[in-house]
Order: structure tokens, then sequence, then C-alpha cells
């Protein structure tokens, strides 16, 4: 009974070793990452200092230091 057991256990251990080998991300995938950040970072960068954000984001700031308490 115990050498059943154990070997059980041994299997399921060294089966749970065996997945985690390839988790993780490669290098491949952390270049896709980085180019897909980036591209998002430029993206809300060009948002943020248009024209008609930049009006609206000065006005909420005005308002909010005119403000009366």
């Amino acid at each position: 009974m115990y050498k059943a057991v154990r070997a059980r256990l041994r299997a399921l251990v060294c089966g749970t070793r065996r997945g985690r080998r390839d988790a993780g991300m490669v290098t491949s995938e952390y270049a896709m990452g980085i180019v897909a950040t980036v591209g998002f970072a430029v993206l809300l960068y060009e948002v943020v200092t248009s024209d008609t954000v930049m009006a609206l984001l000065q006005d909420i700031v005005r308002r909010a230091l005119s403000a009366q308490m």
C-alpha cells in the first residue's frame, strides 16, 4: 500500500513539474508585448496632447481651482 501511494505521489509531483517548464513567455512574445505597449503609449500621448483634449483639461483645472469652498 505504501509503495502504491508513494508511486502515485511521485507521478503527481513529476507531472506538475513537467508542466511548469513551458510556463511563461518567450522573447518574441515579450517583444510583441513591448511593441504593442509602445504603440498604445504613442496613441495615448497624441490624444492627450491634442488641442481639443488640452482645452478640456485646462477648463477642468480652471474650474476646480476657482471653486468656492
